[in-house]
């Protein structure tokens, strides 16, 4: 991987090293202070090319073009909230997603599986292991937010979130997140209504650049990209880790991201 990723400046692949230790530290106290951390140029600028040129032929010709309302749970209704409360409000997300099956042999898919990496995240994240999600679709995904797409306000299901960006929109296509909007004991409803109807203060953009790896606690934090504009798509990979192995989408999850089952 040494001609994939920059494991000189990110020694991820040699645990118990004075490198390593001090990446995994700085990494743990951006998370904790920052809600994410960015590994700028983890990819090497040829092998990030490589990728987008692999999943720009893949997406043009097997991409399945997700379009869905929503509220930022993926629910129809939140108990004990009354359904037009602000904190449910609906927005459209528009995008062409790559599968994990569709995405074999692919650079994404080599990264996403390479052991050592995992390893490091599982240490960042201060948990005994992490596991390659199960899902046959569900594992590692691309999308791409071409010209007036988006990914609209969303909470994740997963404590954390692990996305490379593989291409930069031309205009638009940024990151937009507010972090620790709500927590395991306090939903918030409020604070997120007033967000969803508005309020722009506890709204940060992250600036992202080809080849970096980014990590985020996306089950707290309300997150979107916002609407692509020029002429060039944005492509990111998600890379799905689970605590506990072999977790699946159920049918029904799969028909509604992916339009298919299986």
């Amino acid at each position: 991987m040494r001609d994939v990723l920059d494991l000189d400046r990110y020694p991820i692949g040699r645990p118990a090293t004075p490198g390593y230790d001090a990446l995994v530290d700085r990494c743990r106290g951006e998370l904790a202070a920052n809600g994410m951390f960015n590994l700028d140029g983890f990819v090497h600028p040829n092998a990030i090319a490589r990728a987008a040129a692999e999943v720009a032929a893949l997406s043009e010709r097997v991409a399945y073009n997700h379009r869905r309302w929503h509220n930022v749970y993926f629910l129809d209704h939140v108990e004990g909230v009354a359904d037009d409360h602000p904190a449910l409000t609906r927005f459209e997300t528009s995008s062409h997603t790559l599968c994990d099956d569709q995405l074999a042999g692919t650079l994404v898919h080599e990264i996403y599986e390479w052991q050592p990496m995992v390893r490091f995240l599982a240490d960042v994240m201060q948990v005994p292991d992490l596991h390659l999600m199960k899902d046959p679709l569900a594992r590692a995904n691309v999308m791409e937010y071409r010209p007036g797409e988006a990914l609209n306000w969303h909470f994740d299901r997963c404590r954390y979130t692990t996305t490379l960006l593989i291409q930069p929109a031309e205009q638009g296509g940024e990151f937009e997140y507010a972090t620790n909007l709500r927590s395991g004991t306090n939903p918030n409803y409020d604070g997120v209504g007033r967000l969803l109807m508005g309020d722009s203060a506890p709204i940060r953009v992250n600036p992202l650049e080809a080849g970096t790896l980014n990590v985020f606690a996306g089950i707290n934090t309300l997150h979107r990209v916002s609407t692509v504009r020029g002429a060039r798509s944005r492509f990111v990979a998600v890379f799905s880790y689970y605590e506990r192995p072999d977790v699946e989408f159920s049918a029904s999850e799969r028909l509604g991201f992916y339009g298919r089952a299986g």
